[in-house]
């Protein structure tokens, strides 16, 4: 067992993670792997189609329906991940430098800019609710019936997962650079 120092880190200075961080780590980590997993099924998907177009001459049905869905659920699904990791895009030109010469200053706008993200992504997920509704009541699906259909509140409720748990951790970020500023002072 390691021992902490006063501020929560370990000896090597390691901030060692809360029971809570470490399973919000694995939802988040969890979704991004259900999204590359949904990539790998795209891909089956549109390759099958492929040979059913060369083989058959005629395209297999919800490719283009079922595929259309399935891009925005996988990016939905992977969107938390990708803000955990830093990695969406922004003008690093600026703030990396920015935030080296004012390290306060830095976390004040490094923590705008996650809550406008919080806030935007959590309006998102908060209107998606009702579309969640609408077609689970009204029964909605995609395709031609008689021929293929499939529902599409399952694909709605992962992309309303998906941008509840990226609001979710831009308020964690947020969090963090308040923590930073007041570190600061």
């Amino acid at each position: 067992m390691e021992t902490l120092t006063n501020n929560g880190t370990s000896p090597g200075g390691e901030v060692q993670e809360t029971g809570f961080e470490r399973a919000w780590s694995r939802l988040v980590e969890g979704f991004a792997a259900l999204g590359t997993l949904l990539i790998g099924v795209l891909m089956l998907i549109i390759c099958a189609d492929i040979v059913a177009r060369n083989m058959a001459g005629a395209s297999l049905p919800l490719v283009s329906e079922g595929g259309a869905l399935l891009v925005v659920t996988l990016v939905a699904l992977q969107l938390g991940a990708t803000v955990r990791a830093g990695r969406l895009a922004r003008t690093e030109v600026f703030i990396v430098p920015f935030a080296e010469r004012n390290p306060k200053a830095g976390a004040v706008l490094n923590g705008m800019y996650d809550l406008v993200g919080a806030v935007v992504l959590g309006l998102i997920a908060w209107s998606s609710l009702r579309v969640v509704g609408k077609d689970f009541d009204a029964a909605e699906f995609i395709g031609v019936p008689g021929i293929a259909t499939l529902p599409t509140w399952p694909f709605r409720v992962l992309v309303l997962a998906g941008f509840a748990v990226a609001a979710i951790e831009f308020a964690f970020r947020v969090m963090r650079a308040v923590r930073a500023v007041r570190a600061s002072s």
